[in-house]
């Protein structure tokens, strides 16, 4: 099992879910609001199926390359996914969920990460 740190996870994470289509990626950084972990991931699918479809994809990447597992995992039959891996903390919703949970507005205090080199910029 590779140990990446927790910013390698993160960058690992938000590519997976960049070829997967993942819509509105954002990452927050929040190791200096929390304890709980260093980055929060943020993303929209289209539907339950692509929501679930971007969770599995995330984890099994992370499964072959890296032999990492979610320390936990919520909501795989909902319309938000949890992915803990401590460090980082993937959030997967469907648009209207995103709304109504509003994390970004939650940790309105922590550092937006620039992803311009981690994903793929739609014309």
């Amino acid at each position: 099992m590779d140990h990446l740190q927790p910013k390698e996870l993160m960058e690992f994470i938000v590519r997976t879910a960049d070829e997967r289509k993942a819509r509105d990626i954002v990452v927050m950084e929040v190791a200096d609001q929390t304890t709980l972990a260093d980055y929060i991931i943020v993303m929209t699918g289209t539907s339950t199926t692509h929501i679930r479809a971007l969770s599995e994809e995330i984890e099994k990447k992370l499964k072959d390359a890296h032999g990492l597992y979610p320390h936990h995992t919520e909501g795989v039959t909902s319309n938000w996914i949890l992915l803990d891996y401590l460090s980082v903390v993937v959030n997967v919703f469907l648009h209207d969920a995103r709304e109504l949970y509003a994390l970004e507005r939650l940790w309105g205090d922590a550092r937006e990460v620039d992803l311009k080199d981690l994903v793929q910029v739609e014309d």
